[in-house]
């Protein structure tokens, strides 16, 4: 059997653009049927060991084998606590094709997945962007919006560590905010990824026509929208099967009465298959990012794709 290639990022992150990863994730929802996903975590202690698989008939099979070890910094200031790598394989023979940089494909994927949802739901006249959070997810959301809305012309960044966030926006040529409720309120796209558990996001700074995208809860106990965003919003997820039940951003809320899972008006399939996104300039459109691992796949389906050339 041939060898099997290992891909990273210094061998291909050059030629990738985040139109094009979504316009790859556009075609994977309308060129195939839904996909069946599936994890297994598996815990010792505080380490851990997460596989995402997903396959999608007639495109791919694909596993995200990540690992996380928390005491690494402790052991190696310079060893990461989370190492991945992404395992493809032939849908029709089962043969593996091509092993990836599971972080390459992550970062890909979620600020793909953002940047996909906002084409499908924002106002393509959006002039100001709003990021909150300053961490690696930020940088990429940065990067990603300014490429697909080239028609933005500020771009605000905000953190709860005001240093933090000053040198990613020194880095990345944006401004840094201290007072959020007014950048949002001027804002016409919000992106969120923090590492927050209490919601904080409050509905009365979001003006009409505003695109919301929340990505940072990821566990059945974080948000980041309060009740009264998420009751004044078009709601729209990436999938429906990782996001209702699974995420707290949305299964809280379904639990405590204050929506209801007929509140999540489309996903990626429904939105990439002719059904409705925004139907007005002054609704607000509010999407979760929940990143399930058919994006995963469909990105490394592109990765592998663009490095072939």
């Amino acid at each position: 059997m041939s060898t099997i290639p290992f891909l990273q990022a210094s061998d291909v992150e050059h030629n990738l653009s985040w139109m094009d990863v979504s316009d790859a994730m556009i075609n994977g929802h309308k060129q195939h049927e839904r996909a069946d996903i599936d994890d297994i975590l598996f815990k010792h202690g505080d380490d851990a060991m997460l596989n995402r698989a997903a396959w999608i008939k007639g495109a791919g099979i694909g596993v995200k084998t990540a690992t996380i070890f928390p005491e690494n910094l402790k052991r190696n200031p310079v060893l990461p606590s989370i190492h991945a790598v992404f395992s493809l394989f032939d849908d029709q023979t089962g043969v593996p094709t091509a092993l990836i940089d599971g972080t390459l494909v992550t970062k890909w994927k979620t600020a793909g997945d953002s940047i996909l949802g906002a084409r499908l739901l924002a106002r393509k006249d959006s002039k100001v962007l709003t990021v909150v959070g300053a961490g690696a997810v930020a940088a990429s959301l940065i990067d990603a919006y300014r490429e697909v809305f080239p028609g933005l012309e500020t771009i605000q960044l905000w953190n709860r560590t005001f240093e933090k966030a000053q040198k990613l926006a020194d880095e990345k040529g944006v401004i840094t905010i201290e007072n959020l409720p007014e950048a949002i309120e001027c804002s016409d796209i919000v992106s969120s990824a923090t590492m927050t558990i209490e919601p904080f996001l409050n509905g009365d700074w979001f003006k009409p026509g505003t695109h919301v995208d929340l990505i940072g809860a990821y566990r059945p106990d974080m948000r980041e929208a309060q009740d009264n965003l998420l009751t004044k919003s078009r709601l729209f997820v990436d999938a429906r099967e990782t996001t209702i039940h699974d995420i707290g951003e949305l299964r809280i809320p379904i639990e405590r009465g204050v929506i209801g899972e007929n509140d999540i008006i489309a996903d990626f399939y429904d939105l990439c298959n002719g059904a409705a996104g925004r139907t007005s300039d002054d609704e607000i459109t509010l999407f979760k990012n929940g990143g399930g691992a058919h994006l995963d796949l469909m990105t490394a389906l592109y990765i592998q794709k663009t490095a072939k050339g």
